[in-house]
């Protein structure tokens, strides 16, 4: 068996291709390519199905969508130029919080003293992933609820999306997002907590109903959000609905990490059969006199090979590495396409000189 050999096809077909997947998670190790990719799959669902409506959403405090398609997006899914029925849009966390803080202010009678206010502003900023937790929110809240902007797309909440595609945070961070539905019923636990221990104090000091009126809306309203968050958790773990992309370069450490993301990927009941390898840079060509890259492609061999049998059971779909940016919608299509149509250095090695040079 040669090094390009595979026991499953090397591409994105089961995911491009598939009829019902509602939710495509791209993530990975910081720097290997996850925007790049997530676009990439976006695009090609995008060109698969010129019929249906995709949003591609970047949930990572860093986001590069703007720069991937050289076009501004923000909080509002707005249509990618030249695409007709891809959307992006950009989530801050940050901004969650934030949002989540006056809400609880708000419901103690924007009184900063107010002891249960003040120990739920507390509590949900010390429980682990809650702003990713909030990430999703913000998610939900604008698919469901957004109006037109300037650029958006109008009336939004009667747009049914095919497929939702996440450009995740790195690693560690999309681990925590996916601990979501355990993070809000800790949240939950808490209010209640505090609800049950001040409602007395509250009810001795005079305005008791009042307050207590207050502390059963915002945890209706929690209910309500852990009902939503739990429906889509159960999607989560639905193959038919939901599969996750790891993505990874040919090199130690990432390789040890996209296994670690692996294995917690599959104690969530999360669908992995494809893995994307970015910056492969082939050079077999007797011809090619750098001896740097010979010897790169040398050690990123080696760790194919490992992947080679590791994931034997996976769809490994093999990136080149290109010496052009790839920026701007021209030449993530032409980058795009080799996660349908194995990459070639013999036959597609010209595309780097296909490639516009970023503006």
């Amino acid at each position: 068996m040669s090094d390009l050999d595979f026991a499953l096809e090397p591409t994105l077909e089961s995911v491009v291709l598939h009829d019902s997947l509602k939710w495509v998670f791209v993530g990975g190790k910081g720097g290997v390519g996850k925007t790049t990719t997530s676009c990439s799959v976006a695009i090609q669902l995008a060109m698969a199905h010129p019929a249906e409506e995709f949003l591609l959403i970047s949930t990572d405090p860093a986001h590069n969508l703007s720069d991937a398609f050289n076009q501004k997006f923000g909080k509002d899914a707005k249509k990618v130029d030249g695409l007709a029925n891809l959307s992006c849009m950009e989530i801050d966390p940050e901004s969650g919080m934030a949002d989540m803080a006056l809400q609880a202010q708000s419901q103690f009678n924007n009184d900063p003293n107010d002891p249960l206010g003040g120990m739920f502003k507390d509590m949900t900023g010390s429980i682990p992933g809650i702003d990713e937790a909030l990430s999703f929110m913000e998610v939900l809240k604008h698919i469901k609820t957004q109006t037109a902007a300037p650029g958006a797309i109008a009336d939004v909440a009667a747009i049914t999306y095919k497929t939702i595609i996440f450009d995740t945070a790195p690693t560690g961070h999309t681990l925590r997002f996916l601990q979501l539905p355990s993070t809000l019923e800790k949240l939950l636990g808490k209010v209640q907590t505090l609800s049950n221990k001040f409602a007395p104090m509250l009810s001795m000091l005079g305005g008791g109903a009042a307050q207590q009126q207050q502390t059963q809306e915002m945890l209706a309203k929690l209910t309500e959000i852990q009902s939503q968050v739990t429906e889509a958790n159960n999607q989560f773990q639905n193959p038919e609905l939901t599969t996750f992309v790891p993505v990874c370069i040919a090199e130690f450490l990432s390789l040890y990490e996209t296994e670690r993301l692996i294995q917690e990927l599959i104690s969530y009941n999360m669908d992995v059969t494809s893995i994307v390898v970015n910056q492969l840079l082939f050079a077999d060509s007797t011809e090619d006199e750098c001896k740097r890259c010979v010897a790169r492609w040398a050690m990123q061999k080696k760790y194919l090979s490992q992947m080679d049998e590791l994931y034997e059971d996976y769809h490994l779909v093999k990136m080149p590495l290109l010496g052009k940016e790839v920026r701007g919608l021209a030449n993530l299509k032409k980058f795009s396409k080799y996660l349908l149509t194995p990459y070639d250095p013999v036959v597609n090695g010209g595309l780097v000189f296909d490639l516009e040079d970023a503006k």
